[in-house]
């Protein structure tokens, strides 16, 4: 068995000083790489606001998602360069190929607050070093399955934002009611949408 050589007084202590110092040292990168991508993002944002200020058109525009059945309840869901899988689980009859509609438009909500809080704080010079959105939906499933007086939807919806931030309260609050009151898909889960449904019947190849 080898022995490992021995060690110096020396030797210890400045292995024990860089075990002081090196958290401090991460920490400083780390808040340093925090300031400067809030940097950016507040550049962008500002950036965005100056443009449609002066041409509000700018902001206005359809977006546009397919979704295909390609296997069962499985869905290929494409919009632009981006690509998902969309699928119930196999209890609902599906494979369990993607994540349900359902989580979807939880992830939507929460992703949607959460970049909002960021642009928002960066905005207003917030430093943030953590953030975590968890959406909780009271559901159930009898209206989906045409049981009973059941509604669909849900119930409700809560959001729980978790945040690290050295900032007082009243000025992580006063941000984070800012950003969500320029939410769009809070707005999208708190208010009522006009949604309209058109239907093209496409002629069978099947002879």
């Amino acid at each position: 068995m080898r022995r490992r050589p021995a060690r110096s007084l020396s030797q210890t202590k400045s292995d024990q000083a860089l075990d002081r110092t090196l958290p401090a040292v991460v920490c400083s990168f780390l808040m340093k790489t925090l300031e400067d991508r809030q940097s950016q993002i507040k550049t962008a944002f500002e950036r965005n606001q100056k443009a449609l200020t002066l041409r509000p058109t700018l902001g206005r525009g359809t977006a546009v998602t397919r979704v295909r059945m390609v296997d069962g309840l499985t869905c290929e869901v494409e919009e632009g360069p981006w690509k998902i899988v969309a699928d119930m689980g196999e209890k609902s009859g599906g494979c369990n190929g993607g994540p349900n509609p359902g989580f979807l438009g939880r992830a939507a909500l929460g992703s949607c607050l959460a970049v909002g809080y960021v642009l928002w704080a960066a905005k207003r010079d917030l430093p943030l070093i953590s953030l975590e959105v968890e959406v909780q939906a009271d559901y159930d499933s009898r209206s989906y399955h045409g049981i009973g007086e059941a509604k669909p939807g849900y119930q409700q919806v809560r959001y729980v934002v978790r945040i690290e931030s050295p900032a007082a309260e009243e000025e992580i609050r006063a941000v984070l009611d800012e950003a969500d009151a320029h939410s769009d898909y809070l707005a999208v889960f708190a208010r009522p949408q006009e949604v309209r449904r058109e239907v093209e019947i496409v002629e069978s190849r099947q002879t």
